[in-house]
């Protein structure tokens, strides 16, 4: 049982339909990767506030948008119109090919368009692969799309989901696992990618006592989140991570977990608070892995006695006195999350400049 618990903790610590994705989604590269849909809006302002694509069980398409000044917005999906309407508007679309994803171009009266797909990216063999972009910043850009990628474990990946991965030009993949789960559960990556051990635990004398109790969870995960800050694995792995996102400018980049979710979610609201997402998108973000993850959850606590499900859901959830513990740890460590990142992750202003120049767009 203790084996089991430990086992438990690990996945639960690197364990969304983003909020029905309407956490505003954004700019994003195409498939191919060719006619990158921001080139040559640097300057130009993007009127939406919001615009969301989140795609149903039965093939459609609900689109949501509010792009303030402007009168008209048309919205195109493979090159054909598919909706129309005014500054704020709603529309369902039907009947469009099945796709690895689909795109649709928001176009504005006025202004940068944007070019939008659902978060999720649908896979045989992961439940919490998405695109870690589509946010739009405290300056009014937006974090493009088809650049960065977060996800659960990779092992159980199929040929067919491999090949999705090839398409979507997954260059460079970091694992953020322990050495046990690398090792028990070794990546499938795509052909020709570049794979990176980037161990957030590594030396870390987390894990050695089971909790016993919710509350003793609760504090495991808290606890975890801290290291994942101040533990010297957790600020190399960062550092490998934000050195390789800003270096691979043939991207995509994907970071993962276990279950893509704490040590994944770390990474991931990291770096949108780097660009400058609100706290509170950032938040909604992290917390969407529940909405993911939902039904694997469900699936291990509905096989285990009331007690010991008591126990071990704190450490499947996703929580916001989790992500809270990893902001306070950066106050309390560093001063501000400017240190953070410059002193614990080594991106300094110039750095910080240039991702910014390169995932932003707006």
């Amino acid at each position: 049982m203790k084996k089991a618990m430990k086992k438990a903790l690990l996945a639960a610590t690197t364990v969304a339909s983003a909020l029905t994705v309407s956490l505003v989604a954004a700019p994003a590269a195409t498939a191919s990767g060719a006619d990158l849909p921001w080139s040559g809006h640097h300057g130009r302002s993007i009127p939406f506030t919001e615009a969301t694509v989140t795609a149903g069980a039965d093939g459609s398409y609900a689109l949501k948008w509010t792009a303030k000044g402007t009168e008209r917005v048309e919205i195109k999906a493979n090159g054909k119109v598919v909706a129309r309407g005014g500054a704020q508007g709603q529309a369902v679309v039907k009947g469009l090919p099945a796709a690895d994803r689909q795109w649709f171009d928001f176009k504005p009266e006025h202004g940068a368009g944007l070019h939008l797909a659902d978060r999720l990216i649908k896979l045989d063999g992961a439940v919490n692969f998405r695109d870690a972009g589509g946010y739009r910043t405290t300056t009014g850009q937006w974090v493009k799309m088809g650049e960065i990628y977060r996800s659960d474990a990779l092992n159980k990946l199929t040929t067919n989901d491999l090949a999705k991965l090839r398409r979507l030009r997954v260059k460079t993949v970091f694992d953020l696992r322990m050495t046990d789960e690398r090792t028990k559960d070794a990546d499938r990556v795509p052909a020709g990618a570049t794979y990176v051990v980037a161990d957030v635990f590594a030396g870390s004398p987390a894990f050695q006592t089971m909790p016993k109790s919710p509350d003793e969870a609760v504090k495991a995960m808290v606890d975890a989140e801290k290291a994942m800050v101040s533990g010297e694995g957790g600020k190399k792995a960062y550092t490998q991570v934000f050195e390789g996102v800003e270096r691979d400018r043939s991207r995509s980049v994907l970071f993962h977990c276990t279950a893509g979710k704490d040590r994944t979610g770390w990474a991931g609201a990291t770096l949108l608070t780097a660009l400058g997402v609100p706290r509170g998108t950032v938040e909604a973000d992290y917390l969407a892995s529940n909405d993911y993850r939902k039904a694997a959850n469900d699936a291990v606590l509905s096989h285990l006695p009331a007690a010991q499900a008591a126990v071990y859901k704190p450490m499947l959830d996703v929580r916001p006195e989790y992500l809270n513990a990893g902001y306070d740890e950066v106050e309390a460590t560093y001063g501000s999350f400017g240190r953070y990142l410059k002193d614990g992750l080594g991106i300094d202003a110039r750095e910080l400049k240039e991702l910014k120049k390169d995932l932003l767009t707006g």
